[in-house]
This record gives structure tokens, sequence and C-alpha cells, in this order.
């Protein structure tokens, strides 16, 4: 088949991109005839919370630099049009839209709508979330303006699929799980990763990693380890990755609680590609006491590293 993506890709970073170049790869190496078109620009940078929306650039796995062609500007409708009209003329049987955030419901919806006019192309769109973490307003408008023209869905875990079924009740739909990321390499040994951290080997250590926002509920954590040190005395916290909120909050929180010094880490960066296998290394556990979820890529990259996940009963 002849298939084109749309959605985040290398040198934006994240996971969805790390998604996105896989599915690329693996789409190809089946023998389908694949492009992808990208970003532009993702956020404008008034809205972006974080530090910078690119890949680091020093030592980025082979796999994620996929060709992409950055076309796509979620703030300019005369890209949405053009992205569209290449795709009208192009004729890929299928073009996928990964979708995940409501914010780019009318660039999806209106390359959607012109990629379709040549009566030749499907739209499939694979979910990671249909209604967001967090709420703002215009979302229902945009998701459903997004969705219509959709032929076909993935989603991810029955959760988004439920969501689906508020907007589109007889779309047809394959809910297939999550894959696990294959692309952060081969970790080193326990002991190598632990002392590259400055972790005892006696430590226990409980991994917290990702992008640290409210609804992830890193503070639900942060309140339950004076009780888990009471337990277990050698336990160890690390709450790893980029704060898209008030850090100082945060930071504050952690320094008042009533455990020995050193218990709680907070490694506030963006993690490079390379250095993501030293943690899940490192770790015992991986905890996620989200508030709310639809599926999560951490809980793939504990599973590639044979680390077990602590989770909340929450979404998928």
């Amino acid at each position: 088949m002849k298939i084109t993506l749309v959605g985040t890709a290398y040198p934006l970073r994240g996971g969805l991109a790390h998604m996105n170049a896989t599915l690329y790869r693996k789409l190809s190496a089946a023998g389908h005839e694949v492009s992808l078109i990208n970003f532009s620009r993702q956020y404008p940078s008034l809205l972006f919370p974080g530090k910078t929306q690119l890949e680091s650039g020093t030592d980025d796995p082979a796999e994620l630099r996929v060709p992409n062609r950055r076309l796509l500007d979620s703030v300019n409708p005369l890209s949405w049009w053009r992205v569209g009209e290449i795709l009208r003329r192009e004729r890929p049987d299928v073009v996928v839209i990964k979708y995940w955030l409501p914010f780019f419901g009318p660039a999806f919806g209106t390359v959607a709508r012109r990629a379709k006019a040549n009566g030749h192309t499907k739209i499939l769109y694979l979910l990671d979330n249909v209604i967001p973490h967090e709420a703002r307003p215009g979302d229902r408008a945009f998701t459903r303006y997004a969705l219509a023209p959709g032929d076909g869905f993935i989603a991810m875990s029955q959760s988004v699929a439920d969501d689906l079924r508020q907007f589109r009740p007889d779309a047809p739909l394959e809910l297939v799980p999550h894959p696990v990321y294959d692309i952060f390499g081969a970790p080193p040994s326990r002991a190598e990763a632990r002392a590259t951290l400055g972790l005892d080997p006696s430590d226990e250590v409980a991994l917290f990693f990702g992008y640290i926002r409210p609804y992830k509920g890193l503070d639900v954590l942060l309140d339950a380890m004076p009780a888990l040190v009471a337990r277990r005395p050698n336990v160890k916290l690390l709450a790893v990755g980029e704060v898209y909120g008030d850090e100082s909050a945060i930071r504050a929180r952690a320094d008042a609680l009533p455990v020995p010094p050193g218990t709680v880490r907070l490694l506030t960066d963006y993690v490079p590609n390379e250095r993501v296998a030293t943690f899940f290394a490192a770790a015992d556990i991986v905890v996620l006491p989200y508030r709310s979820a639809t599926q999560s890529g951490i809980v793939q990259i504990a599973y590639h590293f044979d680390r077990p996940a602590v989770v909340t009963a929450v979404g998928g």
C-alpha cells in the first residue's frame, strides 16, 4: 500500500515522534511505500510549557531519524490546505493521522477533508487521546471537526475507545494495545547504572519518569514517601522529567517531606534518548501515580527494560 503518516517526527522530540518513527520503519519493512509529513511548527512558543520542542541532536538513535517533510504549521490554515492538496494529488491509499490533542483538530480535520477530495484516499486516525487530560475551551468542537472525516480508528486502550464512541458511535474501530518501544539501546548493568547515578547497590529505587504534569500525580507519590520510608528505610525515589507547570512548588513539596536527605531526587531536565536506559536499569520499580490516563508509553519502556510498574487504576 501507499501510506502517508501525518504527525510529530524527528527532530521534534517525545513519545509521539518515537512512535511515528517506529511505525514508519515497521510499515516500510513490511513492504509498504511510506512517507511522513511532519510539523514545521508544532506548538507556538507562547503555548509550549517546556524548554524546547527539539531533540538534543547529540547522540539521537538512528531509528528516530526517519525521512519526513516538515510542512504542517499548527496555527497557519494556509499550511493545512497546502498539505491537504499535496495528499490529494499524491493519492496515498491511506493517510494515518496521529491524534492526541484537540488543539490540532482544525489542522488535522482540514488536511483530512482535502486529502479525501480525490475520491481514493482513506483517513485512519491513530488515537492517543480523544478527550484530553487537561480541559480547555473548544475541546469538543475541535475534536468533532477532526474526527468527522475519519474512515477508521485505532485506539490503544479501552478507555480511548470508549471516549471515541462519544463522538463517532458507529465508527469502524480496532483496539490495539500501545506497542513496546525498542529505540533506546541496550541497558547497562544494574551496578553500572547505579554507579552512574550515584545510587547505592542496597537502595530500593522507585522511578517516576517522563514529563511532570499535574494529571500525572507526582505529588501523590511524594506524599506517600514518608509512609514508604517507615516500612522500607532504603527506598529512594528518582523523579525524572521536564516540569510542565510550577517547578518551585514541586521542589518545595519534596523538600518539606519528613524523610532522610537524599531520599527524593528531582531531575527536571528532559532526558536525552541515549540516557533513558540508564534510569530504567537502575530502578527496581517504575511508578505511575496518575490521576487520569489513557495509555502510557512509560509503561511500555518499563516493559522493554523488564521493570515492573506500579500504577493507579485509571484509564488504560
